[in-house]
């Protein structure tokens, strides 16, 4: 529940049906989230299969650096082309607060490794707060739940927990507040 490839997906849509309208932002949000998710989670499947990831929440460090760089490739043409097909402002916030969300991603991962799981789940709840008030601040408790759920199952100590979920919390509320 927690996976980054699920909450981009189900966030893109709730910000793309609130900020453009229901049916139509729908779309929007789809389209967003076929680069933003459906297409980097493909590639990681399609690495797995081949045996050049180890897991799809490419838990070796050292394996990160390919996948993140293809995502952030994916969320980028994917921005642009939202942008050149006139997507609304909350969508186009959303996909950037992404895009540069893995550029630290990948900057930090080539030392460290980072939650992104943590990272992504803190965005979501900040972004969430921005779009539909307060009262979505009930889903505060999504970070930790990530954040155990990764230190539980022994993919990253606590402090890589704490520090994704710090950097996703900023970099959503920053970015997307920006320019939303």
């Amino acid at each position: 529940m927690t996976a980054p490839a699920v909450l981009v997906t189900l966030l893109t849509v709730a910000v793309g049906w609130h900020g453009a309208g229901g049916a139509h932002g729908l779309g929007w949000a789809l389209l967003a989230s076929a680069f933003a998710s459906g297409i980097p989670f493909a590639y990681i499947l399609g690495g797995v299969r081949r045996g050049r990831l180890t897991d799809h929440h490419v838990g070796v460090r050292d394996q990160r650096r390919v996948p993140l760089l293809f995502g952030l490739a994916s969320a980028t043409a994917g921005l642009a082309l939202l942008a050149a097909l006139g997507a609304p402002r909350p969508v186009l916030a959303l996909v950037a607060a992404g895009v540069v969300g893995l550029v630290v991603a990948v900057t930090v991962s080539h030392w460290w490794k980072m939650s992104i799981h943590t990272a992504v789940a803190a965005g979501a709840v900040v972004v969430l707060a921005l779009t539909f008030g307060p009262r979505m601040l009930a889903a505060a408790p999504l970070p930790a739940l990530a954040g155990w759920s990764r230190v539980r199952l022994r993919d990253h100590t606590v402090a890589q927990v704490v520090v994704g979920g710090v950097v996703g919390g900023l970099v959503a509320g920053l970015v997307y507040a920006a320019l939303r």
